[in-house]
């Protein structure tokens, strides 16, 4: 099996390292990750300025290279040069991708960028924020047996995983989807000037069977995920009201 890991954190995150040592497991690895830090840059993808891969040296025994793009990019350019990439990694991301955090992560655009170009893709995120040291040992045996549980015949082609702190199980969820937890918030700068800053409020609860509600309990959480944003039951009733017209 021919692996791409990838991930929105940079190619000197630990967080790549460790999930790409994990994937020599399991098949020929490569990597290609962007130079600098591209996290919440969804699927931008780079279309006004060339493109540039370099090689880079994160781990001895790895191929590994950096690229001046998104996560997007990385998968694409990956891709066409390594040739013939049965799956893609994503990760792991260091903070948590739950919830409507979905719709920007770049951790997931890289996975999401792989299945537009018929690869199955994986997507996986820890919450390790920037005052923790990056330690992914509580979750190795878990990262380990994830990938077993995932890449078989009969398995989604495209699923984000969260793992939590100390899991005690996995479970497979659904994306919470409720209203966006987020606000904008004002202030002014030391000349007065008014700036703002983009924040996030927790939810205080969770719908049993979704992402957040599984890392709140404990669980690794697998959401089988797809491209598709077609509202279908929509779409029926919409064909069904306007059959004569």
């Amino acid at each position: 099996m021919r692996i791409l890991v990838t991930n929105d954190d940079g190619i000197y995150s630990p967080g790549i390292a460790t999930l790409a040592q994990a994937a020599t497991t399991f098949g020929d690895v490569r990597v290609v990750a962007p130079d600098v830090e591209q996290s919440s840059a969804a699927h931008a993808i780079t279309a006004t300025r060339p493109v540039r891969i370099r090689r880079t040296r994160i781990l001895d025994e790895l191929e590994a290279y950096r690229v001046n793009g998104t996560p997007a990019d990385c998968v694409a350019l990956g891709a066409s040069q390594f040739g013939n990439v049965d799956l893609v990694l994503s990760g792991i991301n260091l903070g948590l991708n739950l919830g409507n955090a979905l719709w920007h992560s770049g951790t997931l655009a890289a996975a999401k960028q792989a299945v537009l170009l018929g690869i199955r893709a994986i997507a996986l995120s820890a919450p390790i924020g920037e005052d923790e040291p990056a330690d992914f040992g509580a979750i190795s045996s878990w990262l380990d047996r994830t990938l077993e549980c995932l890449l078989v015949d009969d398995m989604p082609r495209l699923v984000n995983v969260n793992f939590p702190h100390a899991p005690r199980g996995m479970r497979w969820t659904s994306q919470a989807v409720d209203q966006y937890n987020g606000s904008v918030v004002p202030t002014t700068d030391p000349l007065g000037r008014e700036y703002f800053w983009f924040s996030v409020v927790p939810l205080e609860r969770f719908r049993e069977g979704t992402d957040l509600w599984a890392i709140h309990e404990g669980y690794v959480s697998l959401t089988p995920l797809r491209l598709d944003l077609t509202d279908h039951e929509a779409l029926h009733r919409a064909e069904r009201a306007h059959a004569s017209a």
